[in-house]
């Protein structure tokens, strides 16, 4: 049987990664985690979840009909009814106060690198909410109580020192006082700089990766050998399920219940490849394989990133040929072609104009009526792919389509309307926060939003950029960066507005705006129990705001056992 993942696999192959077995196992899914010995994880399916009523809370719907409630009453996974009085008759057994908590729809984050976090080598440990070094230190220890004593504790990407008060890394001696018995590797961005402890650095010493006194690699090739040892060593099937979960379990402490992954760079195995880099024909295993067993907890949709170099464009025709858009169950499925389309992205960024392998792969795509989305970093690249799209258009219509540009930091609103005019849409993030300046700032949240765009945001983590909406929501309101710095204030949105760009309007980019996004009769029960109210606290205060309990699908797949199920009082 052959499959755009770029090789031949079986019958039994093809249903254990649940291409089809996924599909028959809807509604049968979900898992708890116990603790085993040293915080190993065993898990466990649940069973099906019974109806649930929800009273006393604060529920933001993102239903501008009915924008505000204290009641949600859940049957089959769905939301059955929203609003301000308990229904008389026909009460679950289930039932619980949220004692005035706020309640949110599922978070649905629509461009992020969702699978490159899952395959990390060691336990990955995310650094992006630590304010000092104190707080990496502090972390780092809670990790390693929960991991297997010698396990290597990695952060790959999605943080910056900027963020820290000390405004630099943690040094090795540093690293040793928190984690003296597990070795650590600490690396920004997509090629480091990074930095190990004394475990670490002893096992990079032994394969000839040089590492300085205080525990420093260099950026670069140093950093990349070094995370090639990693992979290479530490990553076999089982650890990538186990990732694969720690990453989504991450998502759903934040609120994060749908991620629209966006691939990545093509692997070659060498010391050429950095944190962006994976194999994108089997990067998506460990969420398929999960979920034949039952076990993935989140929601996934899949963008599939091409840059073949040649006009013949070789592995997009194949991926065209042999792969099914929007195939797949509600669980897991695929979407469209992206981030990238075909050719050399960075040559886009020096030339302000796509290769001739970018012109014949985008005709491809439409000419196949699937979904695309390509990324604009610079002040003139927006330019050139909006002509591209326009003349595309010319032969084979893209309105329906939804075709999607994100990040666009320095797009004006001349160029919106020409894309808005094409059926298209926006995606915008918050990736300056962590290394953003006033003259590398942007995007131009306020602009967009009033333009009439179909808009939403993003958090184009987990390499340049933290997972965490909430930090995304605290730049878009703000226009703060992590070292406190204004740099984007004209153009900020309001809460409301920033929220529902992560909620409701998101549900428009994976065309599911009819069953995500919002809480809304017939819906799915996606929601979110805050442990703050993100429209009471000060700006500081959303950086903090975090799940206390996650449903997806009416199931409890995050709950930090702060609620009770009790009856209402009448």
């Amino acid at each position: 049987m052959r499959h755009g993942f770029g090789r031949t696999f079986s019958r039994r192959e093809f249903l254990r990664f649940g291409f089809l077995a996924g599909v028959a196992s809807v509604g049968r899914w979900d898992a708890t985690r116990t603790a085993g010995p040293r915080g190993e994880a065993q898990e466990q399916r649940v069973p099906a979840p019974q109806d649930l009523l929800l009273f006393n809370g604060r529920i933001y719907t993102m239903d501008p009909r009915n924008p505000r409630a204290s009641v949600v009453l859940i049957r089959d996974g769905r939301i059955a009814y929203v609003g301000n009085a308990l229904p008389i008759q026909g009460l679950p057994a289930r039932q619980m106060d949220l004692q005035g908590r706020a309640v949110i729809p599922g978070i649905i984050d629509n461009h992020n690198h969702i699978a490159l976090m899952a395959n990390r080598p060691g336990h990955h440990t995310p650094l992006e909410n630590a304010a000092s070094i104190r707080e990496v230190q502090e972390i780092l220890a809670a990790r390693a109580a929960s991991a297997p004593r010698g396990a290597f504790l990695t952060t790959i990407g999605g943080f910056h020192f900027n963020q820290f008060r000390e405004r630099r890394l943690p040094t090795r001696r540093e690293l040793d006082e928190a984690v003296p018995h597990n070795p650590v590797y600490l690396s920004i961005g997509f090629s480091g700089p990074s930095v190990t402890n004394s475990l670490g650095q002893r096992f990079f010493g032994e394969r000839g990766i040089p590492v300085r006194e205080d525990g420093a690699i260099a950026a670069g090739e140093a950093s990349n050998r070094a995370l090639l040892a990693l992979r290479r060593e530490l990553l076999t099937p089982r650890e990538r399920q186990r990732s694969a979960l720690d990453a989504l379990r991450y998502g759903l402490s934040l609120g994060v219940t749908t991620h629209l992954d966006q691939g990545a760079f093509q692997a070659t195995n060498t010391p050429a490849d950095g944190a962006a880099h994976e194999d994108n024909y089997s990067m998506h295993r460990p969420f398929f394989e999960l979920h034949a067993q039952g076990k993935l907890p989140a929601r996934i949709r899949i963008n599939f990133l091409h840059t073949d170099l040649s006009p013949e464009v070789p592995t997009l025709r194949e991926r065209l040929r042999n792969t099914f858009p929007e195939f797949g169950d509600e669980w897991i499925r695929t979407l469209g072609i992206g981030e990238f389309t075909a050719g050399d992205p960075f040559e886009l960024f020096a030339h302000a104009e796509p290769s001739e392998a970018w012109r014949v792969g985008t005709r491809l795509v439409a000419a196949a009526g699937w979904r695309n989305e390509n990324h604009s970093l610079t002040r003139t690249d927006f330019q050139a792919l909006i002509r591209g799209w326009e003349e595309v258009n010319r032969e084979f219509p893209i309105g329906g389509l939804r075709w999607v540009l994100a990040h666009v930091p320095f797009i004006t609103r001349e160029w919106v309307d020409r894309l808005k005019a094409l059926g298209g849409g926006l995606s915008l993030t918050g990736w300056r926060y962590l290394a953003g300046t006033r003259e590398a700032n942007g995007p131009p949240f306020r602009m967009i939003v009033e333009s009439g765009i179909p808009v939403g945001l993003s958090s184009d983590g987990m390499q340049i950029a933290p997972m965490n909406p909430w930090l995304h929501i605290y730049y878009a309101t703000t226009g703060v960066n992590a070292r406190g710095e204004p740099i984007n204030e004209d153009q900020r949105i309001s809460r409301e507005e920033a929220l529902r760009l992560y909620t409701r309007a998101n549900g428009w980019f994976l065309k599911e705006e009819d069953h995500l996004g919002s809480l809304e009769v017939g819906k799915w029960a996606d929601l979110v129990v805050l442990n703050r109210d993100p429209f009471q606290v000060p700006d500081e205060g959303l950086k903090g705001i975090r799940s206390v309990l996650t449903l997806v699908g009416g199931r409890a797949v995050h709950d930090e056992g702060l609620l009770r199920a009790t009856p209402p009082n009448p």
